[in-house]
């Protein structure tokens, strides 16, 4: 099978996220790993000729299955300049050496160049001028910094 141009997804920029998070609550070790919930408490949102807020009350449900491994699930809402809601439920892998995911959970700052974080989210809306994102796929990449973090999202055309 040859592949055309028109088979081969391409990425464009949808936003940039500075999502503002609280101390971590920590479950403690389950059967499957680490368990923590971190609050998400607020950040700003810049895509191309618009912008957003991070509302509070969101939340990042994580599972540290190892010394090197972390499954990361978001749940928050956008609200647009324009008053628009985005739901986002982002699903998320971080992998870095065993003392960079060390340093990552006691909330230290570490290069972000050791850590491979990347993420599917899914978006919902009821905005009409926004129904668009409810039928595309989004990937992105992201930064995990002491008090927040950011990330790019990409739609898959």
């Amino acid at each position: 099978m040859t592949l055309s141009a028109a088979d081969i997804p391409q990425l464009e920029f949808f936003a940039e996220l500075a999502v503002e998070v609280g101390p971590p609550v920590e479950v403690g070790r389950t059967l499957r790993g680490l368990r923590r919930m971190v609050p998400i408490t607020g950040g700003q949102v810049r895509g191309n000729g618009w912008t957003a807020r991070v509302l509070p009350g969101g939340a990042d449900w994580q599972l540290v299955v190892g010394d090197t491994l972390a499954e990361l699930q978001a749940h928050y809402v956008l609200e647009t300049d324009g008053g628009d809601r985005i739901y986002v439920r982002n699903q998320a892998i971080r992998h870095a050496p065993a003392e960079v995911t060390a340093r990552l959970l006691r909330g230290e700052p570490v290069d972000p160049a050791q850590v491979y974080f990347r993420c599917m989210p899914a978006l919902e809306t009821a905005a009409p001028a926004l129904a668009w994102v409810n039928e595309r796929l989004f990937v992105g990449s992201g930064v995990r910094r002491p008090q927040q973090v950011e990330m790019r999202f990409f739609v898959l055309a």
